[in-house]
């Protein structure tokens, strides 16, 4: 009795366990569907597993293998989501169910962008917005969509279709499984177990062929039809041929008659670079399309001298803002590819390139290699399952493109009955094929614009998905003529989610240490490589001139150094003018300050452009060209060179400080590259700092805690971070949270091993002088300067040692805080003046006037000015490699001597 007593009591105790962990679970999971992901769908596990697993266990099914049911049961936990209306000037046209576009909506900032998504999204949910099927004109003769060609016998080991394996536990079918088999091109498809849907190149062998009452299990997504049974599938033709990139031709070819346009699509600042890059391809038989982007209005005024000088070179007459992923890219290529025709140049290829790319072969090597292949279409596939491809790419998902970001809306199905196909978005395209894709649109090519007009990464896929189901299917080569500089660790960062509603990769820059990438493309069909920047490494390009056949690298002066411009005055005004206005007025008074100890009166007044300097691959400081007048009798114009101090304070007392490399703050941190893009530090009261930290690696420990503290100029702990420092964290970096305004000063940023100080860093966030372009008013600084002190969370529990300021010291840098903000006019500019000389070294300065004697100095005072352009450093010194040379008509290419 006792006995039995227990067995029910412990029985019982069981599975009022088992139903409270399940109650616990449940709720976690509620819980975190409450903070949806950057990707929702890396919540969803794969639902295709390998051939090789399935072989070794088919008849595992878990009930979440099938994708869409899994999908379903995770988005019916999340929390309900509705549209807040009053944050609407207009009535939606319907009931928004998508949780996805519900959010998008919310963030979007303008009415306009809000009703493009509340609209699009009501289409999308009546069903018919997007093409249900379309044609493909590559089937084949032979083949039939959906002829069924009987119940073979499967094998473990050796499945009769290999090239993929799905489980669909609700929805498997024989159409279901055909619509998929064809998106991935395959010429056959098989249905097994029910549930199973496996796709293949080649036919069932014969001697496989069984009795059809063998295949007798039901469909779970149609009960009607049969989907083969226990190790036995029905096979069905997909209508498809077998598909096979064409090999191009590489014999030699004496008789290189190719012409080529180069479809340059520019973006940044980078203008010497884009000069060296025209300079490398030129030839007077090939054509330049350059497009800048609309909002880099710097380089599109450079390069419009490059009509009149070039004439074979022809800048956009329309540009487009495009943005990483965004369908303004697609929209600018194919607005471009159909300029081409207007122009009515003759051509054979059309190559788009950006300003990373550069030339990794000869011209003329290339010239023989696609003189010997005209009519073929270059372009780059996937290599992966289609499906997987499909679902990376969010090709199943509908994004919009408003306020330049791609907004992600919801789920979609892409349109039954066509091969999708991408991989990079740089190609090489005959005329022929451009022409039809810029064309009337028959209803392959109209179906699939309204496709990626909402789809992400658009370039990627488009030209490839025409090609595999048009006419020009047979003309496909499986190369984009490239190689990339693809580290995925570091490229993957999702550092586009500002612009885009996704986690997106992109390659890395070629450094010098990436050579052997390059030397080992010698064999191969690769004629250009990306990325390259010379702001993050030039000598590598250097190099490759080299390679490729340049010989008058020993003339060219300035061989190493490279400027790049961050501000010029007839640049349309940025955010950011404010900013670097005030910084660089500030520096040209230190450097009049630093002259007048000689008796040389310059009085700065205009600032005409800032550039950045590099030297053999090392940052050397900024460049400010400015007019003054010199002596209050004649205007010159001055190039000032100043560089920001260091400001690394290590206490040598701490057993971590030699494993100390980098801890430095600044902005723009690219995470991909692992450097600062603001190499001056310029902070001003709406920036957003970042502490990069390097470590060498502790040999005691596998891992280390450390604490980060951010100390405002009133001595006020703004913020505090944690380190958990391991081997695979050495280098990082932190963004605290602060509000903007910052408060203008003197910031510290200390690293703590519990409250022992091991390394300090300052930071200065400068003062604003001028706001939109205007001299700040008492009222604008008051707003400006007042910082959010309001905003930091309480750490008045951290005590670090000989860190924070005491008591009295504390309420003197409140006060005198308090005083700077009412600061305006010239008391503001000697605030700024006073906090940048602790910050900033003015290294010279320089003259550039219109009647220079080059046997002669200009004297001011007890100071000499050397002449801008006999200067290393000058931005105004000459820079052939960053020039567009003189054509020389002889050989139809650029002299650069």
């Amino acid at each position: 009795m006792a006995y039995t007593f227990r067995r029910l009591y412990y029985k019982y105790a069981k599975c009022l366990m088992i139903v409270v962990l399940i109650a616990f679970f449940v709720q976690i999971l509620v819980a975190l569907n409450y903070f949806p992901s950057e990707n929702d769908d890396l919540l969803i596990k794969n639902a295709h597993i390998s051939l090789e697993k399935a072989a070794v266990s088919p008849r595992k099914i878990d009930k979440y293998n099938d994708e869409a049911d899994l999908s379903a049961k995770i988005k019916s936990n999340k929390a309900a989501s509705y549209l807040r209306l009053e944050e609407l000037n207009f009535k939606p046209l319907c009931e928004i169910k998508s949780r996805e576009a519900i959010s998008a909506i919310h963030r979007a900032k303008t009415q306009n962008c809000k009703q493009e998504i509340v609209n699009k999204t009501c289409l999308i949910q009546e069903g018919n917005f997007y093409p249900k099927i379309l044609p493909n004109s590559c089937v084949s003769d032979r083949m039939m969509y959906g002829r069924h060609l009987g119940c073979y016998q499967d094998e473990k080991r050796l499945r009769i279709l290999s090239s993929f394996y799905g489980n669909y536990i609700n929805s498997n079918s024989p159409y279901s499984c055909l619509d998929i088999c064809i998106q991935a091109g395959f010429p056959y498809a098989g249905v097994q177990y029910a549930s199973e849907c496996f796709c293949g190149e080649n036919p069932p062998p014969p001697s496989a062929s069984i009795a059809d009452d063998l295949c007798d299990m039901k469909c779970p997504g149609d009960n009607s039809k049969v989907c083969g049974g226990y190790f036995t599938m029905n096979v069905y033709e997909t209508g498809l041929a077998k598909f096979e990139p064409r090999t191009p031709q590489i014999s030699e070819n004496k008789n290189n008659s190719v012409r080529i346009v180069y479809l340059l699509t520019l973006n940044g600042r980078a203008l010497r670079q884009v000069h060296r890059l025209i300079n490398a391809l030129y030839r007077s038989n090939h054509y330049f399309y350059i497009h800048v982007d609309s909002r880099q209005d710097y380089l599109h005024r450079k390069l419009m001298s490059l009509e009149k000088q070039l004439p074979n070179v022809k800048l956009a007459a329309t540009r487009y803002s495009t943005i990483w992923g965004g369908a303004s890219l697609l929209k600018m290529l194919l607005a471009a590819m159909k300029d081409l025709f207007r122009l009515e140049w003759q051509w054979d290829f059309v190559i788009n390139l950006s300003e990373s790319d550069f030339p990794i072969k000869s011209i003329e090597s290339l010239e023989a290699f696609l003189s010997m292949n005209k009519g073929f279409n270059f372009v780059k596939s996937h290599g992966r399952e289609v499906q997987r491809f499909i679902k990376k790419q969010g090709l199943d998902k509908t994004f919009i493109e408003c306020e330049t970001r791609m907004w992600r809306v919801g789920e979609r199905k892409l349109p039954r009955g066509i091969v999708v196909d991408g991989g990079s978005d740089w190609i090489a395209l005959s005329p022929d094929f451009v022409s039809y894709v810029t064309g009337d649109r028959d209803e392959l090519l109209a179906g699939l614009d309204i496709v990626f007009q909402h789809t992400l990464l658009p370039a990627e896929s488009f030209f490839h998905t025409v090609l595999r189901n048009s006419r020009f299917c047979n003309t496909y080569v499986d190369n984009n003529l490239h190689v990339t500089n693809w580290k995925r660790k570091l490229g993957c960062k999702c550092q586009y989610k500002h612009v885009v509603d996704w986690c997106g990769c992109s390659p890395n820059d070629f450094k010098t240490e990436d050579w052997p990438r390059i030397q080992n493309t010698r064999d191969r069909q690769s004629f250009f490589a990306r990325k390259f920047e010379p702001v993050i490494n030039q000598q590598i390009i250097t190099r490759v001139e080299e390679y490729i056949g340049f010989t008058d690298h020993h003339l060219l002066s300035n061989l190493e150094a490279y400027w790049q411009s961050i501000y010029h005055i007839d640049d349309l005004t940025s955010s950011s003018d404010d900013m670097i206005l005030t910084h660089a007025g500030s520096i040209t008074r230190e450097n009049s300050k630093i002259l007048l100890k000689e008796g040389c009166s310059l009085v700065p007044y205009e600032i005409i452009e800032i550039t950045s300097y590099n030297y053999a691959d090392v940052y050397k400081g900024n460049l400010i060209l400015h007019k003054a007048v010199l002596n209050k009798e004649f205007e010159v114009l001055i190039e000032t060179w100043y560089k920001p101090k260091k400001h690394l304070e290590l206490n040598f007392e701490n057993h971590y400080v030699d494993n100390v490399k980098i801890f430095k703050v600044s902005s723009d941190y690219d995470q991909k590259e692992m450097t600062f893009r603001n190499l001056a530090n310029i902070l001003g009261p709406l920036s957003e700092p970042i502490l990069l930290y390097q470590f060498a690696p502790i040999v005691e420990k596998k891992t280390e805690n450390f604490t980060i503290l951010w100390l405002d100029p009133t001595g006020i702990i703004a913020d505090v971070n944690s380190i958990y420092l391991d081997e695979n964290n050495l280098t990082n970096f932190i963004k605290p949270n602060l509000k903007a305004p910052l408060l203008p000063g003197v910031w510290k940023v200390g690293l703590f091993e519990q409250l022992n100080l091991i390394a300090l860093t300052k930071f200065l966030i400068t003062p604003l002088e001028s706001f939109s372009g205007k001299e700040l008013t008492h009222q604008e600084a008051n707003i400006i300067h007042s910082g959010s002190q309001n905003a930091y969370k309480n750490f008045s529990y951290v005590k670090p040692l000989n860190f924070l300021p005491d008591e009295e010291e504390s309420l003197l840098l409140q006060k005198i805080s308090h005083s700077n903000i009412k600061r305006v006019n010239q008391d503001l500019k000697n605030w700024i003046d006073s906090l940048n000389s602790d910050f900033y070294s003015v290294l010279g300065s320089c003259v550039s006037t219109t009647s220079q004697n080059s046997k002669e100095k200009l004297g001011c005072g007890k100071h000499i000015f050397e002449y801008c352009t006999q200067t290393e450093w000058s931005s105004l010194s000459p820079d052939p490699k960053g020039t567009i040379g003189n054509l020389n008509s002889k050989s139809g290419r650029l002299d650069r001597t």
